[in-house]
């Protein structure tokens, strides 16, 4: 048995239920990490200072479910514009100066849900380079930066702005994983659609995230948006050219029998980011309305990958290698940096939480 000289984990409570060893672990194996080793730690928000404060020389990082995405702020340095602006980050690399595994480590906090989700709808559209998307217009990774358009606050009447033209986005639910779709979203290009313009939030209590209403109201130069009843979302989901569940379990399967009933033909992608159960009921009523439906293990996935490169400290390959949904690639296309095969990562991770499911 090799001896485990490098460890990560995923910390939450509950956290029995975490896909997150098997893929890390899959990821290790392909990369002959013989001594990584990636657990489960339950960890509540009390406990995270003490948890932290023990960590030896052979931590090297930590996945962060909710709600210590926000928890573990004041113990890092937010490492990417999204962390920075969102004060979220689901991952925390831990850096030792020099060759002292003693030394006091520094701790560099990054956002990969983003890309997550960025890369789940990606990889449902099949987009490559053949599709003239800018490489401008296409979200940052996890270690990129938000768009350099205006981002100008500007006075209005809080929770709408007005209709703009271009791809209509709806969100399920206002929480924290909303925060990360939200910020998504003003970042993706629709297929044949063009920039996300018109942003509806749908949730049971509007108005109750201080950090999502601030996000929208930051970016009202990028796209208009509205907050509306969950009651009311079958209407605004009729016309959305993509959507985002963030309501956990069974969550929004009321919103999907109302949306069933009525009567509805959509043609645009829906990602429900929950993946157990799967396929949700909003998932299979999107798909008999004619839609596009993908779970959240895709997202799951690509977020995984971006955390493990990040971890290990592997050179991340160039960012339209990045965004690449995995099947529009092959080994002789991609090109390697620091002698990373990204399609081999992506396949083998994909691959264990494949048979996991």
């Amino acid at each position: 048995m090799n001896p485990v000289n490098h460890r990560c984990a995923v910390l939450g409570r509950p956290i029995a239920h975490s896909l997150s060893p098997v893929l890390h672990n899959a990821a290790y194996r392909y990369l002959g990490l013989t001594d990584w080793v990636y657990g489960r730690e339950e960890v509540g928000e009390d406990e995270l200072p003490g948890f932290l404060s023990t960590l030896d020389g052979s931590w090297r990082g930590l996945s962060l479910t909710m709600p210590l995405k926000r928890t573990v702020q004041p113990f890092g340095v937010p490492s990417d514009a999204w962390s920075k602006e969102l004060h979220v980050s689901n991952t925390a690399v831990i850096v030792r100066e020099g060759d002292d595994d003693d030394s006091q480590p520094v701790i560099r906090l990054y956002n990969t849900d983003i890309q997550g989700i960025v890369q789940a709808f990606r990889h449902a559209w099949d987009i490559d380079a053949s599709d003239g998307i800018p490489d401008s217009d296409i979200a940052e990774a996890s270690i990129g930066k938000p768009s350099a358009r205006s981002w100008a606050r500007q006075q209005g009447k809080p929770g709408s702005t007005p209709h703009k033209p271009g791809a209509n986005a709806v969100i399920l639910g206002n929480g924290n994983t909303a925060l990360s779709a939200l910020a998504a979203l003003s970042e993706m290009t629709i297929p044949k659609k063009g920039k996300v313009t018109n942003i509806t939030i749908c949730a049971r209590t509007i108005y109750t995230s201080d950090a999502l209403r601030n996000l929208a109201e930051r970016h009202r130069q990028e796209f208009a948006y509205r907050a509306v009843p969950l009651a009311k979302a079958p209407k605004y989901l009729n016309d959305a050219d993509v959507v985002v569940n963030t309501i956990p379990s069974h969550g929004a399967d009321t919103t999907a029998h109302d949306f069933v009933d009525s009567r509805p033909a959509v043609c645009g992608t829906l990602l429900d980011v929950v993946y157990d159960p799967r396929p949700t009921e909003l998932m299979l009523a999107w798909r008999k309305a004619g839609g596009k439906a993908l779970g959240g293990e895709r997202m799951l996935l690509y977020q995984a990958v971006a955390q493990v490169l990040l971890m290990t400290g592997m050179h991340m390959p160039p960012r339209s290698v990045m965004m690449e949904p995995t099947r529009k690639l092959n080994r002789t296309s991609v090109p390697k940096t620091g002698g990373l095969d990204l399609v081999g990562l992506e396949t083998a991770m994909e691959d264990a939480l494949r048979e996991a499911l």
